[in-house]
């Protein structure tokens, strides 16, 4: 069996960016990593999920605790990159309207 690295999220300028592989077994600590990043920007974030190589219900869990996080910092969150997979995932978990942006800011279709 052959063990990934563990997923990243690292803040560049007002970029946050996540890489890797996400599930349940890692999700906790990546979210708590984020949140710390969210809190130290001071300012609107555009979160990068191009290096995202999982579309998994956790994720989505994440990305709304994040989303959280930066309204109680208040700031916002703009996410881009995210996978037709992913998209697919949020629209099975009902999640749609808010992903692309009608009910939680941030979430913008891709075009």
């Amino acid at each position: 069996m052959t063990t990934r690295p563990a997923p990243t999220v690292d803040l560049n300028g007002q970029t946050l960016a996540v890489r890797g592989h996400v599930d349940a077994g890692n999700v906790v600590t990546l979210r708590e990593q984020g949140e710390v990043l969210i809190a130290k920007a001071g300012g609107p974030l555009t979160v990068d999920l191009s290096g995202l190589d999982s579309a998994h219900s956790v994720v989505l869990s994440m990305l709304l605790c994040w989303q959280r996080c930066a309204h109680q910092h208040q700031t916002s969150l703009v996410f881009q990159g995210f996978s037709d997979r992913l998209l697919s995932l949020a629209a099975l978990s009902n999640l749609n309207g808010p992903l692309l942006g009608e009910q939680i800011p941030g979430f913008a279709s891709q075009s």
